[in-house]
C-alpha cells in the first residue's frame, strides 16, 4: 500500500492535498492481515519442475493490470493532473521460481552424488569379493590357529632358511674354488718350462776343453749374492758342501735329468724340496774352486752320476736363448 502526496506547504488560498491510497501488486497486505511466505517443496521431477515454474510465471503476469489515474490536485494558479503508469510487475513470483529451480538442481544434485557413491561402494565390493574368490581367498577375517601350530610352522621356515644358506654357502665356497684353480691354471699355462739360472749374468765360460781338461759345465759371472734360480721344475736331491764346488745343490727334473749348481755363497733350500722353474734356490759365491764369484751350471742326463752335456742346446730346446 502506499500514499501519494505532495510534501510542498499548502497555501491558504489552496485546498489541502487528498492522499490516494493505492496498492500494487506484489506490495504488503495491511498490518491486519497475516501474510504467509510460500514454501519450496521438493519437486522429484524436473520436467514438472519447469512445468510448475511456466505456470507462476504466466499467473505473474496475467496479474499486471493498468492503475487508473490519479484524480487532479488543484493548486496554485493552475492545475496538475498525475497519473501513474502501469507498475513494474511484482518480483516476488520470479524470486519464487528462481529458488525452487536452485533447489530442485541442489536436490537431483544430491540425489545423483548419493547414488554415484553408492554404486562405486557396491562395484568396489564386488570386485574385492570377485578377486577373493578368484585367489581361493575367503573373504571372512581369517580364523586364529593355535600356537603350537603357529611354533611349528616358525620352526619350518627357520630350519628352511638355514638350509638354503648352507647351500648358497657351500656354492660360493665351489666357486670360489674354481676361480682359484683356474686363475692357477692360467699361471701354470703361462710359467715357462725352464729359465736362466742367473739373470743378467756374463757367460765367462763354456763347456769343453780348459786347462788341460774337460770343463763339463757354464760358468755365469755376477755380482756376489746374486739369486740363483732353478732352471726347471723339480725336488732337490742334495743341497750342501761338495768337493771342489764349495757348497752345491742338486736337483731332479721329471725326465729323471739333473742340474747341478755350484760355488754359491748360501743355500735358501733342502733335501727334499720341491721348487718351480724361476724358484731361488741359493745366493751366488765363490766358494771351493773358484777364481772369482760366479755359478757353475751342469746338466747330467738320466740322474746324478747320469753323463754331463753341453747346457746350451739343452736349454735352447726348451725356449731358453743363451
Amino acid at each position: 500500500m502506499s500514499q501519494l502526496h505532495h510534501d510542498r506547504p499548502v497555501h491558504d488560498n489552496e485546498a489541502a492535498p487528498h492522499t490516494v491510497l493505492t496498492q500494487r501488486p506484489g506490495d504488503a497486505p495491511p498490518s491486519d492481515t497475516t501474510f504467509e511466505e510460500p514454501r519450496l517443496t521438493e519437486v522429484p521431477d524436473l520436467a514438472d519442475l519447469a512445468q510448475q515454474a511456466e505456470a507462476t510465471a504466466r499467473a505473474g503476469m496475467a496479474d499486471v493490470r493498468p492503475v487508473s489515474a490519479v484524480p487532479a490536485v488543484p493548486g496554485g494558479r493552475r492545475g496538475r493532473r498525475r497519473s501513474r503508469g502501469i507498475p513494474a510487475p511484482s518480483r516476488r513470483p520470479a524470486a519464487y521460481l528462481a529458488a525452487a529451480l536452485v533447489g530442485a538442481g541442489g536436490l537431483g544434485l544430491f540425489a545423483a552424488g548419493d547414488r554415484a557413491i553408492t554404486q562405486q561402494t557396491d562395484v568396489a565390493e564386488t570386485s574385492s569379493v570377485g578377486v577373493a574368490e578368484e585367489l581361493g581367498l575367503d573373504g571372512a577375517s581369517p580364523a586364529a590357529i593355535p600356537e603350537a601350530d603357529a611354533a611349528a610352522r616358525l620352526g619350518e621356515l627357520t630350519a628352511s632358511r638355514t638350509a638354503r644358506e648352507a647351500e648358497q654357502a657351500a656354492a660360493a665356497q665351489a666357486q670360489a674354488d674354481a676361480d682359484r684353480l683356474a686363475a692357477e691354471a692360467i699361471a701354470e699355462a703361462a710359467r715357462p718350462e725352464a729359465v736362466l739360472p742367473v739373470d743378467g749374468a756374463r757367460l765367462s765360460s763354456g763347456f769343453g776343453s780348459r786347462w788341460g781338461r774337460v770343463h763339463a759345465g757354464l760358468d755365469f759371472a755376477a755380482p756376489m749374492r746374486t739369486p740363483e734360480k732353478a732352471a726347471m721344475d723339480g725336488v732337490v736331491l742334495e743341497a750342501g758342501p761338495a768337493s771342489g764346488y764349495g757348497l752345491a745343490v742338486f736337483i731332479q727334473h721329471d725326465n729323471g735329468d739333473v742340474t747341478a749348481y755350484g760355488h754359491m755363497e748360501e743355500i735358501l733350500v733342502s733335501a727334499g724340496q720341491v721348487v718351480r722353474a724361476g724358484d731361488t734356490i741359493a745366493l751366488l759365491g765363490n766358494r771351493g774352486q773358484s777364481t772369482g764369484p760366479h755359478l757353475h751350471f751342469e746338466v747330467r742326463l738320466g740322474g746324478l752320476n747320469g753323463e754331463k752335456v753341453d747346457p746350451v742346446p739343452y736349454l735352447r730346446e726348451r725356449g731358453v736363448p743363451i
